[in-house]
């Protein structure tokens, strides 16, 4: 059979396409060096300032703005008791914590009430936005000395319990939590830091959100902090380093930050209440609240901002196998695919300022269609090597632009964060964080760009989305070893 036919295609092909695509990867990994040179200089300014922030005078005054922290919860009973607790401890003269639990299927509801004593309340629902889950019952704690409200309702969703959670909520600010996340003690005097020093004008804030896995807890508190165990949670620890802290750190400092962690981010309660609370519907919730608010912005021609704070840290588990990050990549990816269409008029629109024009195009190039000229690198270039119509010098030189340079990119990510918070004391911690920039390389970066892909063309054949279940280690008092509870 000859192949004459293939092989004056594929050289067709990689004349076409090749040099733009060591353009596109030359492009990508400078973007991102250049967030993060961003980032190092924010940094920098931050710590300098960091012993005149003013959070100890904060934390003692009455007139602070006062925060209700609302935390969805689904089959979370390995670990909703600390997580609760941590909530409840943190340091912060007003806040209050309302749980939701979003009809669990596990035992929950009855951990709360066994460990708080709950006690049903009469109150009303406002109906400030609507929610689609049945109330089963509200409760509360008790003794008035602890500010918590647990609402059971039936199962409908992340976004409809934070927004039932939102309906109730009685503080000028709100900070939506994931049930699996540990914050520490000063995060909510960092994050709503920015609200204090300007409060005419900052709407929202996002805060760090790190990996707790194999760290140990202790009373609600990471007491100490530990690279998890597995290989595929260490690079997920680099990739949160990169895009979450010192990603969205840069696009702070340029006036276009257009993603919030859900895990982890704090709002004007009256804003969230003007634009609608959350989307139900939406797969990326958290970035599409805040397109929502930044489109809300820039229409009403408002002088408002939306920031990223780099300290205040929420630890999260990540998910500690192939199936279960599979399913969680390819639903970031969907996701993530549905709001910039979404919001597809705002691309390249000069009346969206830098939302509009430098951060929607990063993420329409690098972000959206990064899986996409990925794979069609790896599976073209092996293809035109062995067919011979490829350079073996051009094929290398791919590979440095893409691979090499990528990996430096990420080195340097690390270098500057470790430099700046110093988070692991512990040199094996450091060489396991190394070997995690070197392993992403290898086997890691080319199953999430295929699961990216996947979940990009479920996005565009309307597939109906499954979450799946999610195994949670729990939070150990020694360290995080798998239980087998299942959460969504």
């Amino acid at each position: 059979m000859s192949w004459d036919w293939l092989r004056e295609a594929l050289t067709v092909c990689f004349a076409v396409t090749m040099w733009p695509t060591a353009i596109y990867f030359l492009l990508a990994n400078t973007a991102m060096l250049v967030l993060i040179v961003i980032a190092a200089r924010h940094f920098s300014r931050y710590l300098r300032r960091s012993e005149h922030r003013g959070e100890d005078a904060m934390a003692g005054s009455p007139v602070s703005l006062g925060v209700s922290v609302i935390m969805p919860a689904y089959n979370e009973e390995a670990v909703i008791r600390t997580s609760v607790r941590s909530v409840l401890d943190l340091r912060y003269p007003d806040h209050e914590v309302i749980v939701v639990n979003d009809g669990s299927a596990d035992a929950t509801m009855q951990v709360l009430k066994d460990a708080y004593g709950l006690v049903l309340d009469d109150r009303d629902v406002p109906g400030r936005i609507p929610v689609r889950g049945t109330i089963r019952g509200i409760w509360r704690a008790p003794d008035g000395a602890v500010p918590l409200t647990v609402v059971d309702k039936e199962n409908s969703g992340r976004s409809d319990s934070v927004n039932l959670g939102l309906d109730l909520a009685s503080k000028d600010l709100v900070v939506m939590v994931d049930a699996d996340s540990i914050l520490e003690p000063d995060s909510l005097l960092s994050v709503s830091k920015p609200f204090a020093d300007d409060p005419e004008r900052v709407v929202a804030t996002g805060g760090v959100v790190r990996i707790v896995n194999n760290s140990r807890v202790q009373g609600g508190r990471i007491v100490d902090v530990r690279m998890p165990k597995q290989t595929i949670a260490r690079i997920q620890v680099v990739e949160y380093l990169r895009a979450f802290l010192l990603g969205r750190t840069a696009w702070s400092d340029l006036g276009a930050l257009i993603l919030i962690s859900g895990a982890f981010g704090m709002f004007r309660r009256d804003v969230l209440i003007d634009v609608g609370g959350l989307d139900p519907d939406s797969i990326g919730e958290d970035f599409e609240l805040v397109m929502r608010i930044q489109k809300w912005i820039k229409e009403g021609k408002r002088d408002l901002r939306v920031e990223f704070v780099a300290e205040p840290v929420s630890w999260t588990e990540c998910p500690s196998t192939l199936k279960v990050l599979a399913r969680q990549r390819r639903r970031w990816h969907r996701g993530l695919w549905e709001v910039l269409w979404g919001y597809r008029a705002m691309l390249l629109n000069p009346k969206y300022g830098k939302v509009g024009m430098v951060a929607l195009p990063y993420y329409w190039l690098f972000e959206l269609f990064a899986p996409l000229v990925e794979i069609a690198g790896i599976i073209l270039v092996p293809l035109g090597l062995l067919l011979g119509v490829i350079d073996p010098a051009f094929a290398i030189l791919l590979i440095v632009v893409s691979y090499v340079y990528g990996t430096l990119v990420t080195l340097a990510a690390v270098v500057v964060e470790e430099s700046s918070f110093h988070r692991y004391e512990r040199w094996s911690d450091l060489g396991a964080t190394l070997w995690a920039v070197i392993a992403e390389n290898f086997g890691y970066r080319q199953l999430t760009a295929i699961w990216r892909l996947q979940g990009w063309w479920a996005g565009l054949t309307n597939q109906k989305q499954v979450w799946g279940e999610m195994t949670r280690a729990g939070f150990s008092e020694e360290a995080n070893e798998p239980t087998g509870t299942p959460a969504r």
